[in-house]
């Protein structure tokens, strides 16, 4: 199960996984097109794919869908938590409702889905979350965001501590600048200064992160857990 797996990250991780022999559930909220061509390109290659709308902030959409994949798979066997988005502005000019929104979508749909996820989840089965550089860092005009992802990295150790006994691993993904569609808001002149400071000298491409995740995913990172991964080129060092 992917959150946000309509576009970006979220969709890479999605196809990655179905070439490896996973059945997918692509959670989605606004983009139905988006998430309905994954499904059908994945059911192509011949394996199982679901979407299901759900908004993550939503405690009971969440409900909802965790109860429709218990119908339809009785288990789930990797979680991703991906869906995020950014409404940046420096502190002085950030509205109240701009930090809810990003709180509540990027941090508090982790534990959303998580927490109801987890009867679902069983030994042996792998939480995955998408943090960022800025969760690490912090960036100029992200404080809502870089609050969020830090957030999820505090999620992240605390979990794998939490699911050890049950051999569930739980990880957090930190990527730096990454081609899609999320960075494609930022300004062209402020994207080439940003790849000037990151030693191998190029952005990051979503297929790099979901190659990342599948290793997460696999029995050959059975004694990895608790750790934040970064896929930046370098950027954070």
């Amino acid at each position: 199960m992917i959150t946000g797996a309509s576009k970006g990250i979220g969709k890479a991780i999605a196809l990655e996984f179905a070439k490896n022999n996973a059945s997918v559930i692509i959670n989605y909220n606004k983009d139905k097109e988006g998430a309905d061509l994954i499904e059908q390109g994945i059911k192509g290659i011949g394996k199982k794919a679901v979407a299901i709308k759900a908004d993550v902030s939503n405690f009971n959409e969440v409900t909802a869908m965790i109860e429709q994949i218990k119908k339809d798979f009785g288990r789930i066997d990797i979680l991703v938590n991906n869906a995020g988005i950014t409404m940046d502005r420096t502190l002085k000019n950030m509205t109240q409702d701009e930090w809810n929104k990003v709180i509540n979508v990027n941090l508090t749909s982790v534990y959303n889905v998580t927490k109801q996820a987890l009867p679902l989840i069983q030994k042996n089965g792998r939480i995955i979350n998408i943090s960022s550089i800025a969760g690490l860092t912090g960036n100029f005009g992200q404080c809502n965001y870089a609050a969020s992802k830090a957030g999820i990295i505090g999620f992240t150790k605390s979990l794998s501590k939490e699911l050890g006994k049950l051999s569930i691993t739980v990880n957090a993904i930190a990527p730096g600048l990454i081609q899609s569609e999320m960075t494609n808001k930022i300004p062209f002149f402020r994207k080439r200064i940003m790849t000037a400071m990151i030693p191998l000298k190029r952005m990051g491409t979503v297929e790099e992160v979901a190659n990342c995740a599948l290793f997460l995913a696999s029995e050959k990172s059975s004694y990895i857990t608790g750790e934040v991964i970064s896929i930046n080129g370098g950027l954070g060092l």
